[in-house]
């Protein structure tokens, strides 16, 4: 049983390198600098007395696919449909001067992934904002976080836009789709090669 999986491990190997699109991580516009720590990635940039990094983690942020749907409308000689990474990220604003963080926690909602129509809409949304001090690496609960749903739109706005204005915008959201997409491949084939080894070792 090793053997074949060994085997059929090798194979798939090979074909995720075939189609494997980047062979290093593409950049990130904007004067990003990229920081990789396993399945964490860190993008940070400094400007003019503030320090914006943003975090994701590519580990189960690939969406799940509709599998009825793709099955009845795939032809035979398709490819499979190509995987996407939409990972959660964690904007940090990090104002020289002061002891606060401005954190604000983003997402893609699921539907609005691959939907054309609509020019103005954001590929990303704002699910939660608040301060953390600047240099705790444990966030503290007692800390007050404003959740979006219920926040007045003018408001909503102005966060957008403060983010946009720090670089964090549709451009920079697709592009972390890129380069989380091409980090998560990445991992995957790293992964299918440690199974290979790791089932080869007697």
């Amino acid at each position: 049983g090793d053997k074949a999986f060994a085997q059929f491990l090798t194979d798939e190997i090979k074909e995720e390198k075939k189609i494997q699109k980047h062979k290093s991580l593409p950049k990130i516009s904007g004067g990003w600098e990229l920081e990789v720590h396993g399945t964490e990635a860190k993008l940070v940039r400094k400007i003019a007395g503030e320090k914006i990094t943003v975090t994701f983690n590519i580990n189960n942020s690939i969406p799940p696919s509709d599998e009825e749907e793709t099955q009845e409308e795939q032809k035979p000689d398709e490819q499979e449909p190509e995987l996407t990474s939409t990972p959660n990220f964690v904007v940090e604003v990090i104002k020289d001067d002061t002891k606060q963080t401005l954190v604000l926690d983003c997402h893609y909602p699921e539907d609005e992934i691959g939907q054309e129509g609509e020019e103005e809409s954001d590929i990303f949304t704002i699910r939660e904002v608040s301060f953390q001090p600047t240099g705790e690496s444990e966030w503290k609960d007692t800390n007050y976080t404003l959740n979006t749903d219920s926040l007045d739109w003018a408001l909503y706005d102005h966060l957008m836009d403060f983010l946009a204005d720090r670089g964090v915008d549709n451009t920079f959201a697709d592009e972390l789709i890129e380069l989380s997409t091409a980090l998560e491949h990445q991992e995957y084939i790293k992964f299918l090669e440690d199974l290979k080894s790791f089932v080869k070792c007697q």
